[in-house]
């Protein structure tokens, strides 16, 4: 489930349903703030609250659960919140400081997820937090989006609240931009700047690189070319 205010509900719902079907594994894709979480140490992102709750649910259901949490991933910001201006003004435009972050492509964890699922014994009651390819900060990331598309994309650190403003217009969820001004703050904070090597060790192979993404979606991000 994506973010959500019903994210919550929606995990006890689901366990209830897992409990009375006796399911032989329960895969959990939760979120890698949640490493640094406790019933102390929380963050500002009602998202992330509800994700460490979840994850207290799960362990007290009896259920054999499988606990991934990757970070930030690639799909979002440099994908979907990144290509009009990448498109329109060759830049890369988010309000992230100079932060480093290690984001992931959403389909390599849905193949730590497959792998998982596929032979779930050994897997039980493991937590695997999944990072990209490298930890590097948006101008690097801005350089890399240069060479994948042959033109000078430059990195422009934007105001956080006019850009939470602009999600709010196009109807983005109260809840979910608040979850992502508080991804965007930790970022600053160097929260996301992590590096594990839990994806290789799931699928054997390193996690697809930001120049490889670009390329993938380099449509999306060119001039003239309507996005799908």
């Amino acid at each position: 489930m994506s973010v959500s205010a019903d994210y919550l509900t929606a995990t006890v719902n689901t366990a209830a349903v897992a409990r009375h079907h006796g399911v032989e594994a329960f895969v959990n894709m939760s979120q890698m703030t949640v490493t640094e979480m406790s019933i102390t140490e929380t963050t500002d992102s009602p998202q992330h609250k509800l994700h460490w709750l979840a994850e207290q649910v799960l362990s007290w259901s009896g259920l054999p659960v499988v606990t991934i949490r990757p970070t930030v991933l690639l799909d979002g910001f440099f994908r979907i919140f990144a290509a009009p201006g990448v498109r329109d003004a060759d830049e890369l435009a988010l309000p992230m400081g100079l932060g480093k972050t290690s984001p992931i492509w959403a389909v390599d964890v849905a193949h730590a997820v497959s792998v998982v699922l596929d032979a779930p014994g050994p897997h039980i009651g493991q937590v695997y937090n999944l990072t990209g390819f490298e930890s590097a900060d948006l101008e690097h990331y801005a350089r890399v989006f240069s060479e994948a598309l042959g033109r000078t994309i430059r990195y422009r650190d934007v105001p956080l609240s006019g850009w939470n403003e602009k999600l709010l217009e196009a109807g983005v969820p109260p809840h979910t931009v608040k979850h992502l001004c508080v991804m965007t703050e930790l970022t600053k904070q160097g929260r996301y700047d992590r590096m594990t090597e839990d994806l290789s060790n799931l699928i054997g192979q390193k996690p697809l690189s930001m120049y490889d993404f670009v390329k993938l979606h380099a449509a999306e991000f060119t001039r003239d070319v309507a996005p799908p």
